[in-house]
Formats: structure tokens, sequence, C-alpha cells
């Protein structure tokens, strides 16, 4: 089993307020998580309103398609047109039994 976990930072540049980068933030979430199989969240700068950060993870037992799988989501992101991706890792894990 292969863990696929991201750190995604985004840039809200037009954003004033806590609550507009909420909304922002609320609406990329549950766009992901309608589109794709995997679990999204805001993991840290939860009190700068013009940067977020998620964390995205994914299981499966092909490095290549999570991979890919990661970068369709973040891809899917930028097209969105809701904030700039300024910084992204992703860590593969293999777990054994």
């Amino acid at each position: 089993m292969i863990v696929a976990a991201a750190h995604i930072t985004l840039l809200i540049p037009e954003n004033n307020s806590l609550k507009g980068k909420r909304q922002v933030v609320r609406s990329l979430i549950e766009k992901v998580r309608h589109r794709f199989a995997v679990s999204i969240a805001e993991v840290d700068s939860h009190d700068k309103w013009q940067r977020a950060e998620l964390g995205l993870a994914v299981v499966g037992n092909d490095e290549k398609l999570l991979s890919k799988l990661v970068d369709r989501v973040m891809h899917f992101m930028e097209n969105l047109h809701l904030a700039e991706i300024i910084d992204s890792h992703l860590e593969l894990v293999h777990l054994e039994k």
C-alpha cells in the first residue's frame, strides 16, 4: 500500500478578509472532494487571510497513478482560478504488512 500525501500552499491575492478566505477555501475543498476520491483539508495558516495551506492524501498501490492523480488535482485547482498554488510538496510513503 502506498500513501500519497501532498502539502499545497495557496495564495489568494485579491482577498481582504478571513471570511473571504474561508469562502474560497471551502469552495475549493468541496469542488476537489466532489471531483476526485481524495482527502483534503486546510492544515495551516488559519489566521492569514491571503494564504492557505492544504493537506491532501490518497491511498493506492501504484506510485505513478497516485502522482498523476495529485498532479490532476493541483491542475484542477489552478484552473478554478480561485487561488494560486505557490508551493507544493508530494511525498509517497510505502507501507508494508
